[in-house]
């Protein structure tokens, strides 16, 4: 950049672009709007960024994103424990539970398989969630990674490791748009996904 620019500002301005959908020219709108705004925003801004890191971490029992271990969700003794839906991140969720209609628990695989982008099983929580499985009380598994290639290969791959353990395991009906990601689909289309549900 400019030697016109301050450090500070340049350093902003790149640290946003890293963001994803943030390129250089949003990166470089936020800085400038934060430099005007009034200074308990950008302190405001700064605190979050820094409790975000320091007091957020994953659930020890799904992987979710949590304050405390167990999250809320793992410690709810009223939530069904016989069943567990697999999603791929923090965000699926949110969306699952928006329904309102799934009682269940969680695993958060943290990604899907995606040679392209080097990411193997090993790169996920599927071994964690394996032993969840042989450890517990669990009769279904529902796999809930977003329908397309990775999401695809993720759920065959889970189904092949699951096999052994006696299991019931099903996957979201196909009322999701091939290509789409669970964290935008409407609670109507994903209730409805999970109503036709069918065993791999």
């Amino acid at each position: 950049m400019s030697k016109a620019i301050p450090q500070p500002v340049t350093d902003l301005i790149e640290a946003l672009s890293r963001l994803p959908g943030i390129g250089p020219k949003t990166a470089s709108r936020l800085t400038y709007y934060l430099l005007r705004a009034p200074d308990e925003l950008s302190l405001t801004l700064a605190g979050a960024i820094g409790d975000l890191k320091a007091k957020t971490r994953y659930c020890s029992t799904c992987f979710n994103i949590t304050e405390n271990d167990p999250c809320p969700i793992c410690a709810d003794t009223h939530r069904d424990r016989t069943q567990v839906v697999v999603v791929e991140a923090p965000l699926d969720v949110l969306a699952v539970e928006r329904t309102g209609a799934y009682r269940g628990l969680y695993h958060v695989l943290h990604g899907a398989i995606s040679p392209v982008d080097g990411i193997g099983p090993d790169d996920l929580k599927i071994r964690e969630l394996v032993v969840r499985i042989q450890a517990g009380d669990v009769l279904e598994v529902i796999i809930a990674t977003n329908p397309g290639m990775e999401g695809d290969a993720t759920a065959m791959y889970l189904q092949r490791q699951l096999a052994a353990s006696g299991v019931k395991v099903t996957r979201l009906a196909r009322g999701l748009p091939t290509g789409g990601d669970v964290e935008y689909v409407d609670p109507v289309t994903l209730l409805r996904a999970f109503e036709g549900r069918h065993e791999m």
